[in-house]
């Protein structure tokens, strides 16, 4: 594992059983015997650290939101194109069981065409100032850090939107805390979804469609049960993985990018690096609607990042 700083990273990698650590990014990548990297810094960081293992060779899992603006997001695209290099947006929702078994009833036509998505995730954080959460000039705010799980689940159903309306409310240091969001597709199909750290959250997530409705019935961004129930009320499905009770949905997208590299792809078939630019223009749309900007947003300058790491 990498840090900035050398006894960190020391500290970090023996509590954790972690074989070897080095007190910089750069030394981290330049290491012979890494194969991939998962980058877990700051939103605000994303972007410079990203370009950095793309120089270097290094496939890379990036942690969600992707990275802090949709700017940043299309220059990794690119580069990451150009370059020839993998990366992928850690975004665990996509590779879950349950999420698996939505797409295929879609698929297969079993929902008839979707006509609202509606998705819910949130739970109480208190104020704190300069925390990473709260501070603008580390990409704070509820959307980047747990909003986009709504929001790209949503999206990611619905395909093209063409119209969004968001309202929240913001921190006294001038992020969002808590928004709510309506997603409208050209054929007026809908994406209703809500995030905050002001109250307790559902975490659930129904799908309409014009033949039968699905309810995933726990928090949908870890495994978790799911029903379909036809438009004459008769339960027709339950889909509960065994294999996989309670267990943390990060396994999943880690198995599936040893899937891709193994195959030699350089991006994700199921969420592919123009889907992470999607959700991140959506992501920064919303922001700015509900009055929620970065220094650089409003003043054409980088903000200075604090010292956290």
């Amino acid at each position: 594992m990498g840090s900035r700083d050398a006894a960190r990273a020391s500290d970090f990698a023996q509590r954790f059983g972690i074989e070897r650590s080095h007190g910089s990014y750069a030394a981290l990548l330049a290491d012979p015997g890494i194969d991939a990297v998962y980058i877990a810094t700051p939103m605000s960081e994303h972007h410079a650290n990203t370009l950095l293992a793309i120089e270097a060779g290094v496939p890379t899992l990036l942690e969600k939101a992707f990275t802090r603006t949709a700017a940043e997001a299309r220059d990794v695209r690119d580069r990451s194109r150009s370059a020839g290099v993998f990366v992928m947006e850690a975004m665990k929702t996509r590779y879950l069981p349950h999420r698996q078994m939505i797409d295929t009833l879609i698929a297969d036509g079993v929902l008839g065409e979707i006509d609202s998505v509606t998705a819910q995730y949130g739970f109480p954080i208190p104020y704190q100032a300069g925390s990473r959460l709260f501070e603008p000039s580390l990409g704070g705010g509820v959307l980047l850090d747990i909003g986009v799980y709504p929001l790209s689940f949503a999206a990611g159903l619905l395909g093209e939107i063409a119209e969004v309306r968001g309202f929240g409310t913001l921190t006294v240091s001038g992020v969002e805390d808590t928004v709510s969001a309506v997603l409208i597709t050209p054929t007026g199909a809908r994406g209703v979804i809500d995030t905050t750290w002001r109250g307790v959250g559902s975490g659930r997530v129904g799908i309409t469609g014009s033949l039968a409705q699905i309810d995933v019935d726990a928090v949908f961004n870890n495994p978790a049960p799911m029903s379909l129930v036809s438009a004459d009320g008769r339960q027709r499905l339950g889909f509960d993985d065994q294999r996989h009770p309670g267990r943390d949905g990060m396994v999943f997208q880690v198995a599936a990018m040893a899937r891709y590299l193994r195959a030699g792809l350089t991006e994700s078939p199921l969420l592919g690096l123009d889907e992470s630019v999607r959700v991140m223009e959506l992501l920064d749309e919303l922001r700015h609607q509900v009055g929620a900007r970065f220094a650089d947003e409003r003043e054409g300058s980088r903000a200075e990042v604090s010292d956290i790491l």
